[in-house]
């Protein structure tokens, strides 16, 4: 087939919803067909459109179905979607009533789809390409890797906030992958790097370095008030590092309602005692590490492709 594929989230860009849009594109060409990827609809012709971001896609969504209402679209929840825009935007919940197909990023996001929409709605979780790190050894510290552009969604300091709370005999080091998105997380991101010691800011990098950094910590820490997934998370899973993440929706779809290395949103104290459970309780650790390895099936690439031919298979018969 014939494929659009509407992100409003730039290639180049280094965010979340640029890597699940090149992702989906990479998939989509290995099972066969042509993908062609764009900001907005552009009108010329094609046999199916995706659309990333039921919001901020809208425009594109309704000239597509404007021109070519037989033909079939499918829209990509993002967080800010399925946890904010759907409540209260027309234009999200209007690409929603024009899809034939909705696809959530983790099991619990069907849940906040309308009720009468949740029988066309699809589970797909992101996949990442298995990338074995070195086992890192303490002497050099328990790094806590952080993956966050600073933004309030993320609530990204949280990580750095809980390290001052840990007694001077822990050796944790965070580790801070991601730019400040506005003045004011600017001047909040310097303040934090002039008073803390534990807390290591490595700006933006290439995405293989990200993954090679995560891949050689002990810890990835997901502070997230809104996730719709974390495509760091499933970069964990599939590097076997271990993750303490706030209890949101977002990420609880993923790891299970029983996983045991959440914290309450927000919760500095909880957050800073989890990390220095996971720093000196062996044990506990290893709890952790075997909990993630269990999920690690989730985020296989053969699972995500199967399940992009089967929802494309169905839509072709119809």
């Amino acid at each position: 087939m014939r494929i659009k594929l509407i992100t409003p989230a730039l290639a180049s860009a280094r965010n979340g919803n640029s890597v699940t849009a090149i992702r989906c594109a990479r998939i989509l060409q290995q099972l066969g067909h042509r993908v062609v990827m764009e900001q907005t609809y552009d009108g010329k012709g094609c046999d199916l459109m995706i659309a990333l971001h039921a919001r901020r896609s809208f425009e594109s969504i309704r000239r597509f179905k404007e021109a070519q209402p037989e033909l079939p679209l499918i829209v990509v929840m993002t967080g800010t979607d399925l946890y904010r825009d759907i409540r209260i935007n027309a234009d999200a919940q209007r690409s929603l009533e024009l899809a034939t197909r909705i696809i959530v990023l983790q099991s619990m996001g069907v849940a906040e789809i309308p009720e009468h929409l949740r029988g066309k709605t699809r589970v797909i979780y992101q996949s990442v390409p298995r990338l074995n790190g070195r086992v890192p050894h303490t002497k050099n510290g328990f790094k806590v890797c952080v993956i966050s552009h600073l933004r309030p969604e993320k609530d990204p300091l949280r990580t750095a906030m809980a390290a001052r709370q840990l007694p001077a005999s822990s050796r944790l080091r965070i580790l801070h992958i991601g730019r400040p998105l506005s003045k004011e997380m600017d001047k909040r991101l310097r303040a934090e790097i002039a008073r803390n010691p534990r807390f290591q800011w490595l700006g933006e990098l290439p995405h293989w370095k990200t993954r090679r950094i995560l891949a050689d910590s002990h810890l990835l820490s997901v502070t997230s008030r809104m996730e719709g997934s974390s495509n760091a998370l499933c970069e964990a899973l599939a590097s076997s590092v271990p993750v303490v993440a706030s209890k949101i929706p977002g990420l609880v779809g993923t790891l299970g309602k029983n996983y045991p290395g959440y914290f309450p949103i927000g919760d500095t104290r909880a957050l800073a005692r989890l990390l220095q459970k996971a720093e000196s309780n062996p044990e506990f650790y290893r709890r952790l590490k075997s909990y993630c390895a269990r999920l690690a099936p989730l985020v296989d690439p053969r699972n995500e492709r199967a399940a992009w031919k089967k929802l494309l298979g169905g839509l072709s018969r119809n």
